[in-house]
This record gives structure tokens, sequence and C-alpha cells, in this order.
């Protein structure tokens, strides 16, 4: 107990002073959840040796999962995810998995089916339940990129964690996997529908969570949680995935909940979670991290950043410019979504170490894909930062301009380096504007929301 106790001390002081620093760097382009890994890889057993892998520990950091996955499915609007935009988002992500499919075997990693599977679904994920919150501090809620990132991101997140629970489960066969999944999913759906009803119907339990929802007893607060541990609970009695539990258990709650008491629920769900358990996870998920064996393969850590910019950006950037609903979006828009959507941390955490379990991958290529993943989230800002001045720049454009007046290459060339630097001097005034406003702007929110900062530095 006492271990524990000074060792989630440890931690804790880890997470406030990434907090701090992720705070110094100009425009936040990182997420801190960034430095909360790196610093649960540099307190763990394969730096300092600080923290180690304890029982304790390890609850925490699950609750700590099941918390951030449950504010990501509460987010979850499902009549836009069944609508035009989530049918494009389910057919963006068949594709990257299929691709995924057929390169992951051609890499000569050395793993069994259900290992190329595990690395398949990895290259296809995104880290929703780590954008809702970016998208809400950015102010990206409502714009067209903020609405790619939520059918997009959503299905980019729903469809690996199905995947997960579907073909990592080295237990059942695979159409047991399906029943057991299918039957959870009804389960779910009949909790949501049956806890609708009640409420509607004006139920005693109901109208004591309504009425004391407000009071020092928290007994909606108290409600939620024991939502998420039951989830968490039967989906670990059923060998499923936890993510999908927490999922679930958000699912549920959106639909049970009024709205107007849901967004104040959520709010304490929030503090509750974000003040302690989801920083827990991530610090815990780097512990595991060993930097030798990220070391003595640099090619797979390289390689599979490049894969998830290669089978997740291209196809999703690719189906922003063939369907009607994205294909008016401006470049810079399209270049920002397909981005932020191939940021994949929390998920290939979890996605490892389901696999690590099954036996289907070693602890030293998880510790690869897990640090490949948080830095996706560093290099993705500086991509971006590039874009800008590519998309200003205009290269397709310029091509063709070359191509029909040979004689005037260095012209054209000078011209569309005026367009970019002028962009960049944009993105830069931006950037002094909004900080005096105590708002930071990154490369990639810049291209998301040019427009609209567009139309408000004209109402200035």
């Amino acid at each position: 107990m006492v271990a524990n106790l000074c060792m989630l001390a440890v931690m804790m002081v880890a997470v406030v002073l990434c907090s701090f620093v992720a705070s110094l760097i100009p425009g936040r382009p990182v997420p801190e959840v960034v430095f909360f890994v790196i610093a649960g890889v540099v307190v763990g057993p394969h730096c300092l040796g600080i923290v180690s892998s304890t029982l304790g520990l390890d609850l925490v950091s699950r609750l700590g999962m099941g918390f951030l996955f449950l504010m990501a499915g509460y987010e979850l609007d499902l009549r836009e995810l069944t609508g035009k935009m989530g049918r494009h988002a389910t057919v963006c992500w068949a594709v990257s998995f299929g691709i995924a499919l057929i390169v992951t075997p051609l890499l000569g990693l050395g793993l069994d089916q259900t290992g190329c599977a595990a690395f398949a679904i990895a290259l296809t994920t995104t880290a929703y339940g780590t954008l809702v919150p970016i998208m809400r501090d950015r102010e990206l809620a409502g714009t067209s990129v903020g609405e790619v990132i939520e059918s997009y991101g959503a299905m980019g997140e729903i469809w690996p964690v199905v995947a997960m629970s579907v073909l990592l489960s080295p237990s059942r066969s695979l159409g047991a996997n399906v029943l057991v999944l299918a039957a959870f999913i009804v389960f779910c759906v009949l909790v949501a529908v049956r806890g609708k009803a009640a409420s509607e119907l004006g139920s005693r339990l109901s109208r004591f969570l309504h009425e004391n929802a407000e009071s020092s007893s928290q007994p909606t607060l108290r409600a939620t949680v024991a939502l998420l541990c039951a989830l968490l609970a039967l989906a670990a009695v059923l060998d499923l995935d936890a993510v999908l539990a927490a999922f679930a258990a958000g699912f549920i709650l959106r639909h049970v909940i009024p709205a107007d008491h849901g967004h104040r629920l959520m709010d304490k769900v929030e503090a509750m979670g974000n003040g302690l358990f989801v920083p827990v996870f991530f610090v815990y998920s780097g512990i595991g991290i060993d930097f030798r064996a990220v070391g003595e393969n640099p090619g797979l850590l390289i390689g599979f950043m490049a894969l998830l910019l290669l089978v997740r950006a291209l196809p999703l950037l690719a189906s922003l410019h063939v369907f009607a609903e994205t294909r008016t979006m401006p470049t810079g828009e399209k270049i920002s979504a397909a981005l932020y959507c191939t940021m994949a941390l929390p998920l290939i955490v979890a996605l490892t170490e389901a696999a690590t379990s099954a036996g289907a991958m070693d602890e030293a290529m998880a510790s690869v894909l897990v640090c490949a993943g948080a830095l996706t989230v560093l290099v993705i800002p500086v991509i971006t930062s590039l874009s800008v001045r590519a998309v200003a720049a205009h290269p397709v454009e310029a091509v063709h301009e070359m191509a029909e007046h040979p004689h005037h290459v260095r012209e054209i060339i000078h011209e569309h380096h005026e367009h970019a630097h002028e962009m960049a001097e944009e993105l830069l005034e931006e950037r002094r504007h909004l900080r005096e406003e105590g708002v930071h702007l990154s490369s990639a929110d810049f291209l998301a929301r040019r427009g609209e900062l567009r139309r408000r530095r004209r109402r200035r």
C-alpha cells in the first residue's frame, strides 16, 4: 500500500510538471498526453526505476482508460454516424484496413495471423478520445474540420475497437467472438432503451438521481462510475476489450440522461477523470516502453509512422476529395482533418496491451508501436506547419503554369513562393492576435479555421 501511494504521488507530480511544460510551447501544438507518456518512460523501470507495474496502479490505469473512452462514447451522435458522412467514414476505414491487411504480411515482422491482424488494426486507428478535448480547446467544433473529425475520427476508433474484440481474443473461435460481441451490444442497447423508458415513466430511482444530482452525495456521478465499473467487469468476464465497454457506457449515458443534465454530469466526469485517472493511464502506459528495444529497431519505428500516414491519412484525404459533402472543402482543411485523424496514441496503447496479452506480439514490438504512436503526435504538427506553406504555394497550379509557360519558370516559382510567404506571415499575425486573447493557435488549427479567422479579422 505504501509503495503504491508513493508511486502514485510521483506520477501525479510528473503529470503537473508535464502540463506546465506543454503550456510553454508556442501554439501548444503537442497535446500534453505525449508528455505524460514520456514521463512514464522516465520514471519507469527501464529508466529511473521509481515506478513499476503493480496491481493497484494497474486498476487505476484501467479506470483511466475507461473514463477516457466513456467521455468519447458520450460525444458520439448516432444520427451523424449513420448519416452520409458517417457511412463514407466507414468505407474509408474499411479501405484503410484492407490496405493494412495486405501490407502487414509483406513487412516480414515474423508475426502470426493474430499478430498481423493486431498490427493492421494499429495502422487504422484514430485517437478520437484524445481529439475530443483538443477540438474543444482549439474551438474546432462546428467547423468543417470538426465535422470531419466527428465522423471519420469516431469511425476510426469504433471499428478498430470492434475488430480488436473479434480478432484478438484467443480463447474463442472467430464465430464465437462475433456472437459474444453481438450479445454484448444488444445488452447495452437494451439497457439504454429500458433506462430511457424508466426515466420517462418517472420511476422513484430516476427522480432521486435527477432531484439530488447537485447535492453533496452526487448520486448521478456515483451511478455513472458504477455503470462504467459494471461494464468493464462484464467485458472482462466475456473476454472483450475494455475500450468497447467504456464506449458502451458513454453510449448508454447519452441515451438515458436528458441533454441538460448530461452536460453538467459530463463536466463532473471530466473533472474526475482528467484530474486523476486519465493522466495516470497515460503515464502508466509509458512505464512499459523500453527505449532500448526502440533503439534496436529504428526501422520499425520510422516505418510504422510512415505507414500510419500512408494507410490512414492518404485514403482519408482521398475520401474527402471524392465524396460530395466534403469535396468543396479547401485543401488546407482537408489536410488538417486527415492529419488530425492520424493521431492514434491511446488506442494503440490499448491494442498493444490486448495483443501482448494474447501472445500475438512481444513487449519489444509493443514498445516500438506505442512510441511511434506518441511520436506521430509530435511529428504531425511539424508536417502541418510544412503543409501551410505547401498549400499556400499551390504546387499543382505552379506545375501547370510552368508546363504552359516554360520560359517563365523563375517568375512562376517566385510568385508562388511569395504566396507561401504571405500565408506564413498571416499565420504569425493570427498567432500574435490570438495570444493576446489567451488563445494558442497551432498550424493545424490555422488550416482548419482559416476561413473563420479571416472573417474575424475583417470584423476587428
